[in-house]
Formats: structure tokens, sequence, C-alpha cells
């Protein structure tokens, strides 16, 4: 029934406040905990409503434990730190029933007794949250995090509607931390994925993946959307009240208003334990979430407190493990897809299975030499699994149910995508596509052309890259030189400032070092310190596209596979190419030698704090273009410290170590004058 809001006085609104967020409360627990609901939707959605209302009107009533309040709040900018009073421990794990029993003689033997019970309780695979209540009212929520400290997911954990705000029972303690798994059942999950993708959205791999990730959002709202579950396994801190065995704490973990592992047991002895293990194993997709193993637990605390525990485990507790689940198929077909850095992966195509609670179709063959070592060819059957219940992997080829029909495979020369070489070097078990433009691997390489180490083009982020290879403005990173202001603008959130700055940026870029350049070009094998080897010895673009391969090697710390690598970059047709529209861009192809005359030739320049003119790329460019050196750290060899607003320890170092400070005003002077 429909309250009339606006009848309503102060001193009724408390009463009515109070009614319906107890019955909410109900109705929460026996819908999200006991899955028992009582009353039709519309009802319960007609009750919360006029809770809504009532808050409206009377903003003074409502109160942190109401149910209004797991609708979300505004994003955070960072989750805050929380130290766990008990530490979070994790688990030793068991695989097997020898592990089982050699446990269980381990407990005997600390323990000198046979006569003891253990529980035993389905092991989630979600994230291990405390929940914190003080006088009966949730306070606090934290990830486990490492187990000494968590992250503050607070907020979010309030959205979560089978956690109470407010303890159920007659005997609730002064304080409580209430330890579970945050899980999303498998229905759940893959209405989400059929949402995300449906959206244009990658899905989550797994319901942990996307439990885990949903927990940890910013924005609470976003986690108020994901139907989240707690299954609640144990306490932390607790005051004024304590428990004889485990067992107990579970039932009275219930009677608060928790959802408990279903069919936790005590049990007798390890024969009961491994019928136990036997019994969830087999059962495991039985139930609506996904668990990875049974977790067994000495029943009586005080046999708990004597066992102890290490700094990482309890001794009392051990985790078995299921095996991974296992299913034969037919390979259909294995092709190669090329990733973001050019490596050629083969893949098997094969009919569908059913694995651990979803349904897989193919499964990565890593390189080459995985394909020989399975001996895996098309139209074999073969056994696949979910390597760590995540990633469908090939354990074997039944190489004696293999017909007539079936085909070898060999990796590509050539690139699936741009159809240019795909070489594999030696030593390396990987096959590449040595194409900078090659389409399936553009974005990376531009990237990391534009990174600070490489050509520094500091407002070209990552989100803008995206747009202008999506937009087909830029193929590869030569084109960068070639934009023109109305390219720019054609982009989400692109403003005239922004627009100014990049291609700013692009232009100060022609002319980084020789080394830079070399770093930028993305060959493989070549870092940073290699390329300004190359710098040092060949002076220009030019003298190494031509160098034989005896000439890199006699570079020391250059080997084989770095000389081939440089041989096999410059003899694509598409590398040269680029090469010519960076030449004809103005990009500077040598190293510059004349430094006699510039006037910072002498000095070593460290930055600390923020510049308001210029970017700190900005600023170390100008120094070396000026003839002077930017080391990133303080010696005593530094001569000239520039300092912004808000500098570090590193202008503490300077004044110690009495070197020269000068402000930013003053640098623009320094090189005004140079």
């Amino acid at each position: 029934m429909k309250i009339d809001i606006s009848a309503v006085s102060y001193e009724e609104a408390k009463d009515l406040i109070k009614k319906l967020r107890y019955t909410i409360q109900h109705h929460n627990y026996l819908y999200y905990t006991r899955n028992e609901p009582e009353i039709l939707d519309r009802e319960y959605d007609q009750m919360f409503q006029d809770l809504i209302a009532l808050e409206k009107k009377f903003p003074s009533l409502i109160t942190p434990d109401s149910p209004s309040q797991r609708v979300g709040a505004p994003p955070l900018k960072e989750f805050k730190t929380v130290q766990h009073k008990i530490p979070m421990l994790s688990l030793g794990n068991a695989f097997n029933n020898e592990d089982l029993i050699n446990f269980d003689k381990r407990i005997q033997k600390e323990l000198k007794t046979e006569t003891f019970q253990y529980v035993t309780e389905l092991k989630m695979d979600g994230l291990a949250v405390s929940i914190r209540y003080e006088n009966g009212v949730l306070i606090q929520g934290a990830t486990r995090g490492n187990g000494v400290n968590g992250e503050d997911v607070s907020l979010n954990v309030k959205t979560i509607k089978n956690i109470p705000l407010k303890l159920f029972g007659n005997t609730i303690p002064l304080v409580i931390e209430v330890r579970g798994e945050i899980i999303m059942y498998k229905k759940d999950f893959e209405e989400l994925n059929k949402e995300r993708e449906k959206n244009g959205g990658s899905p989550f791999a797994n319901p942990r993946n996307a439990a885990a990730g949903s927990l940890r959002q910013l924005d609470s709202r976003i986690t108020a959307q994901r139907k989240l579950q707690m299954i609640s396994y144990g306490i932390g801190e607790i005051e004024g009240i304590s428990f004889e065995t485990h067992f107990e704490i579970l039932k009275f973990l219930k009677k608060l208003g928790f959802k408990t592992s279903p069919e936790a047991t005590p049990c007798n002895g390890i024969n009961e334990i491994i019928e136990r293990c036997d019994y969830y194993k087999n059962h495991r997709n039985d139930y609506p979430f996904e668990a990875d193993g049974i977790v067994l637990k000495v029943n009586e605390i005080a046999l708990q407190k004597k066992l102890g525990a290490t700094s990482h485990e309890p001794r009392w507790a051990i985790a078995y493990k299921f095996p991974p689940e296992e299913a034969e198929t037919t390979v259909k077909n294995i092709i190669v897809q090329v990733g973001r850095t050019g490596i050629l992966t083969p893949v098997a195509i094969f009919d569908s299975v059913g694995l651990e609670g979803s349904i897989v179709s193919r499964a990565t063959l890593h390189n080459e030499d995985q394909i020989k070592r399975l001996g895996i060819r098309i139209n074999d059957k073969i056994i696949v699994r979910k390597a760590g219940s995540v990633i469908p992997e090939v354990v074997k080829v039944l190489k004696e149910k293999r017909s007539q029909n079936t085909q070898p495979f060999k990796m590509p020369d050539k690139c699936p995508v741009c159809g240019d070489l795909a070489i594999r070097f030696e030593g390396e078990s990987a096959t590449r596509c040595i194409n900078v433009s090659c389409p399936a691997q553009v974005k990376e390489r531009i990237i990391h052309f534009a990174s600070r180490n490489a050509m520094d083009i500091d407002a070209l982020g990552d989100k803008i890259i995206d747009q202008l290879v999506d937009k087909k403005i830029i193929s590869d990173y030569s084109d960068l030189y070639y934009l023109k202001k109305e390219d720019l603008l054609k982009l989400e959130r692109m403003g005239e400032t922004l627009e100014e700055k990049i291609l700013r940026n692009i232009q100060q870029s022609k002319n980084k070092s020789l080394s830079n350049l070399i770093y930028a070009l993305g060959i493989f094998q070549v870092g940073k310190y290699t390329a300004n080897l190359f710098a040092k010895t060949f002076k220009s673009i030019d003298a190494l596209k031509v160098a034989t391969e005896d000439e890199i090697l006699a570079i020391e710390g250059i080997g084989p596979i770095t000389a081939q690598s440089i041989k096999k970059f410059f003899s694509s047709k598409q590398n040269i190419e680029i090469l010519k529209k960076l030449k004809t861009a103005g990009i500077k192809m040598e190293e510059e030698t004349k430094t006699q005359n510039l006037p910072l030739r002498r000095e070593k320049i460290v930055f600390t704090g923020t510049l308001k003119n210029f970017s700190r790329g900005e600023a170390q460019n100008i120094v070396k273009n000026l003839g002077g050196e930017v080391p990133d750290t303080i010696t005593k060899t530094t001569t000239i410290v520039v300092a912004g607003e808000k500098p570090g320890s590193k202008y503490k170092k300077a004044k110690t170590l009495e070197i020269k400070i000068i402000s930013e005003d003053e640098f623009k002077k320094l090189i005004i004058g140079g």
C-alpha cells in the first residue's frame, strides 16, 4: 500500500522509516541469503520507494545503515589503505588424497591426539574481504590485499544486498569482523558479459574477475549495478562473545544475517574428509557459483590456537584444490593471430566443450615449439582443460584416435595481417612480423614511438593515438609528422589548446637525438642503451642501414640476435618507406657532432618540481640541444639544479652538496642568453 508522504509528520516519519527499514532488511535476507522470498517484487519495490520518499522529505532521518544507502556514491579518487588488526592469512594447498593424509598426520602429531573434528566448506573462487561492524552497524569493508593491509571498499560493500547494513539477532557483538568471499553467480556473470558485449565492451574472463573488478570500482554506483554476493567463512576481530568451535561461528553468522557455505559439515577422521572432497569434486557444477576446491579446518578453536600459524598461513587449515576439468574434442582448424607487439601466435579452434561453467572453443598453442611438442594436427582428437581454472589449454593429442584426414600445420613465413616477413630469430621461440606499419601492431608501435624515452611527444596520449588510428587518420608513426589542425579537431574532447600543444610537441620532436630515433623505431632487441651504442658508432640512420652484420657485431655488447634483427628490419620495404617519410618530414637522422660552440656544453642540469612553462621532457630537450647533459640523479658533478613548484628530495640534496639552484625564470634567461 502506497503511503501518502505529503500527509506524514516528522514524528510519524520516524516510526514509519524504522518499520520500513526493518521490513526491507528482513525481505533482503529472505531473498538474497536464504533464497526464500515471501512477497512479490512489486510489493518490495513499493516499500523501497516509500522509504526513499520519506528520507527525501526528512533527510535528517537518513542513517548509514538504511537500505537506501546501497545505491552507491560519487567516484573516489583512490582507495584508502586499511590495516587488518588480525591478518587475513592465505591457505596452504592440497592437490590429492596423499596431501590430505599427510596434513592429517601432521595435525595428529602436533596435537598428540586423534580425537578431534574437522569442518569442510566449499572454497569460493572470488575476492576475500573483511566487513567490520560496531554495535551491529556496518562501519568498514576492506579487501584482503597482502593480508596485512587491504583497500577500503566500504562504499562498494554497502551496495551488496546480501551483506547486512545492520546485524540481525538478539546477541550482537560490540565489534565483529566478518570475513568472506565476494562472488558473482554464474547466471549473473553471463548476463553481465552479454550486456558488456552489447555495449561494445570486452567480456570478463570468469566470474572471479568480474567480482573482483566490480568490487574494486572507484565509482560505487557501478558496483551497485553488478549482482555481487558474499559468502561468509569466518571472523577476524570480535568483542563481547566467544565460541568453542568453528562450526558454531558459521551458525552464528547465519543468525546475524549472512550467507555461509552450503553444506558446510563437521567431519570425523581423514576417511570422511576424503569422501566429502570426492562428493564436492563430483558435484562442483551443481552449485550456482564457481568453486575451486574445499577448505578443511580443525573445528575446535582451542586446538586452532594451539596449532597456531606461520607468517603466511594457519597450521590448522588447508585448501584442497579441485583438479582441472578436462574434455575431449576435435581440432577444426589452427589459425594464426598477430599480437600488438608483432608476435604470431597459433590458436587451435575446436568443437565447443563445457569446462568449469563456461563454453570454450579455442586455445592458444603459444608458438611453433609447442605445436611440435604436442604433435598436434588439424582434425586431431585432443584433451583440453582450463589452466588455473581460467585459460583454456590443450593438454595432449590423442594420437591413438588419429584418423587419415589429419593435416599437419606449419607456421607461416609471412604475416597473415600485412603480408610482410615473419621472422623467427635464433634462440627465440616466437615468430615475429617486422613491419612497423602492420595494422595488428600499429597502435603499440606509435605509443612506443611517442613515449618519453623515444621521441617524447608529451601531449600525445594513448587515447588520442587510439582515435587517430581508429578514424584512419594515421596508419604508422611517420604519419604523425603530417597531421594538421583539422585532423586533430575531429577527435573527441579535443580543444584548440590541446591541439596546439600536440602539434608543437610533434614539431619539437624532430630534433631529438639519433639514439632517441633509433630506439623509437621499435626494432626487436634494441633498447635505449643499445640505440645509444648504434648512434655513437654509425652516426646516422643511413650508415646503420647499410652496416654489415660483422660491423654490427664488432660493437662491444651487441650479440648475433640483435645484429640479425637490425638487418631484417632494414630489409623490409615497408620500413624503408616509413624512414623516407620521416626524413622528408624533417626528422634529424644524423648524430650531432659539433658541440664545442654550444652554450651549455659543460653543464649537467637536473630538474626538480613542476615547471609552469615547459614539460619536463621539453626542458630536458632544450638542455640537450644546447650541448648540456640531463642526468636523472644529483651527484657531485651536477652543475645546476632547476627548481620548479613543490621541488622534491633533489632540492634538499642540492642544498646539502652546495650545488647551484636556479628558478624556472632564471632557467629561461640561461637558455635565451645561450
